[in-house]
């Protein structure tokens, strides 16, 4: 049975001892709304499905943000890591000092609708929310800081929508080709080259040591990849006179072991060559603003499905996991099929 209590300024306090759970406690404003908690805690506790929701209402959204990116963020691979911090600062400003308890599906759903107003991306505001889900998961599975459900899970989330279908015309890649190679620095040029050739990701190529490159055999073995499945990247012939040129660059300092090189950091370690700045420059200077640098990659999948390989083909040489995400990053040109089209009428 529950104990209630006048306290000297004036509000009711409810304490609840019951053998096998922890005392529970709680002051309210009037008599009333007391035992109408302490009802409703002496219930759950029979039905044995009663959480001790004060850590929830004590805590912060913000604090609970700062302990995920303190002690989960950190377990993650760098580029993750980045863009966690990154989608923390809206979710931050938005419910950074609700508590826990008082984050609803209903706010989650505002905060959804109100970034989407804002004229973010569907993608972005739903890689946002999957953030906020996970954090409340973890407070839930691991934490336990007394929350019933994860409030984000119920929401519905914008749709990821379509695969871009940004495509390199003939003059555009020529464009680009004698810009990088213009540019002072040949790992821009090399960069740019294995991207189209091979389909591998920015952070790939620039990520790529000498030991893992066979010149010979014509294959490069990725060990770190966006999904964490190691593959063997074949090369065609003029990936390999690309990274051959690479692999004999002669600035290379002998210490260092990365195919694409910076310059030290303060702390004397050299980093992947940054090359962001250098491509921005020129998609700028070339009217380019719409591309990626990742459009080559669908640029270089969707020429693979086009030479006339398989999707399981492709899907070993890209690294996609599955058909349904392999047709999201590939785009045929109708005007590309005609020829094939044709052929097949003919036999």
């Amino acid at each position: 049975m529950a104990t209630l209590v006048k306290t000297p300024s004036g509000t009711w306090k409810a304490v609840i001892r019951k053998q096998g759970w922890p005392t529970a406690a709680k002051s309210f404003r009037t008599k009333r709304d007391a035992e109408d908690w302490s009802r409703r805690v002496e219930d759950e506790m029979v039905r044995g499905v009663f959480i001790e929701r004060g850590p929830s209402e004590r805590t912060n959204f913000g604090a609970a943000l700062d302990r995920y990116l303190a002690e989960v963020t950190p377990t993650k691979k760098e580029s993750t890591q980045r863009a966690e911090r990154l989608k923390a600062v809206p979710l931050r400003t938005f419910f950074g000092k609700y508590s826990l308890a008082a984050v609803s599906p209903e706010l989650v759903a505002k905060y959804r609708d109100h970034r989407i107003a804002a004229g973010k991306k569907p993608n972005t505001v739903r890689l946002e929310l999957a953030l906020a889900s996970h954090l409340f998961n973890t407070v839930i599975r691991e934490w336990r800081i007394g929350l019933v459900q994860n409030p984000v899970a119920s929401v519905r989330k914008p749709s990821a929508g379509e695969g871009r279908d940004r495509r390199l015309s003939s003059s555009e890649e020529k464009r680009l080709r004698s810009a990088v190679s213009a540019y002072s620095n040949p790992m821009l040029r090399w960069i740019f080259e294995l991207a189209i050739e091979t389909g591998m990701r920015s952070s790939e190529i620039t990520g790529l040591t000498m030991r893992q490159i066979d010149i010979t055999r014509r294959i490069v073995r990725l060990s770190k990849t966006k999904n964490d499945n190691a593959r063997t990247v074949p090369l065609t012939q003029k990936a390999k006179d690309v990274l051959a040129a690479a692999l004999a660059n002669p600035v290379r300092p002998d210490d260092c072991d990365l195919v694409f090189f910076g310059e030290p950091g303060r702390d004397g370690r050299r980093r992947p060559y940054n090359f962001n700045k250098a491509w921005l420059g020129i998609k700028v200077q070339l009217g380019l603003g719409d591309l990626r640098f990742h459009d080559l990659r669908h640029e270089a999948v969707s020429r693979l499905v086009e030479g006339g390989l398989s999707d399981q083909e492709v899907a070993a040489i890209s690294g996609h996991k599955s058909m349904q995400m392999l047709r999201r990053y590939t785009h045929l040109r109708a005007e590309d099929l005609v020829s094939r089209l044709d052929d097949l009428r003919k036999r």
